[in-house]
């Protein structure tokens, strides 16, 4: 067991477990400083990133607009931007959880984008739907969701001229819990590598409210199932994701799922098939 779970977790790049605070802070320096590097490695001085409310999305953010404070600071450039996206499908039902993530990172822009009209639009066009189960439809719109939600950033930073920031992290990952070219779209992950509780770690070391650090983690795209927690979806709990990414010992049934799930998904961590 100990060998697979090193195997997947090399490939993913998990990192250790932070030693101390000081192990943290300077895990956040090194990310910070990848994603500095990004912007001037692109000549580009914008950053866009959605902002759903739950904790990945939030410690992306955080690092982000620290990011862009030091680039201002060092260069005297007030045109470094970090912009926050609101996506939201009409009227979120955890909006005073997205809310009060805007209110930690304070990020120098706001934008909301409503994708309920252009999902609705698009899903209506599609004749294939016609027919299914509700519950098919559910699961297909919901990944259009998330697909949208990408279009959306990356138009705002086409005219912006900026990144794009993804919130994938080694949990997820393993797990592939993303939608491809939705929410797995991105210019930049600066949480790549991090477990589940690493994530949360760095946003209560910003400051966040536990209530944000610690609230359940939902992809919240099915209408059949508002809120969904991951975990549901999973069938094995981010302690024990954790656990066997960072080598410790995980009960049999938790194992198989892990590895089963990481193989049948292997596809949304590669590039697309090519002769």
């Amino acid at each position: 067991m100990q060998a697979v779970q090193q195997e997947i977790a090399q490939q993913l790049k998990v990192q250790p477990p932070f030693a101390d605070a000081a192990a943290l802070e300077a895990e956040v320096a090194r990310r910070v400083a990848f994603i500095k590097d990004c912007l001037a490695n692109a000549r580009l001085k914008t950053l866009v990133l959605g902002i759903s409310g739950g904790v990945d999305s939030l410690t992306a953010a955080l690092l982000a607009q620290r990011a862009i404070n030091e680039l201002r600071a060092d260069s005297g450039d007030s045109a470094y931007r970090f912009i926050a996206v609101r996506l939201p499908y009409q009227v979120q039902h955890d909006e005073h959880d997205a809310q009060a993530c805007l209110d930690v990172i304070k990020a120098d822009e706001v934008h909301t984008v409503d994708i309920a009209p252009a999902v609705r639009a698009l899903a209506g066009e599609v004749k294939t739907l016609e027919g299914a189960s509700p519950t098919l439809v559910d699961f297909v719109v919901g990944n259009t969701k998330a697909r949208m939600r990408m279009v959306a950033q990356y138009t705002i930073a086409g005219a912006r001229g900026g990144l794009v920031i993804g919130t994938d992290h080694a949990a997820e990952a393993v797990m592939g819990f993303f939608t491809k070219f939705g929410d797995g779209a991105c210019d930049l992950a600066p949480l790549s590598g991090l477990v589940k509780h690493q994530v949360r770690a760095i946003a209560r070391s910003f400051g966040a409210a536990e209530a944000l650090v610690e609230k359940v983690p939902t992809a919240d795209l099915e209408d059949l199932a508002p809120g969904k927690p991951d975990e549901a979806s999973h069938g094995v709990t981010y302690q024990q994701i954790d656990a066997f990414l960072h080598g410790q010992p995980v009960s049999q049934e938790a194992f198989d799922i892990i590895v089963s799930t990481y193989r049948k998904t292997q596809h949304k961590r590669e590039l697309p098939f090519a002769p």
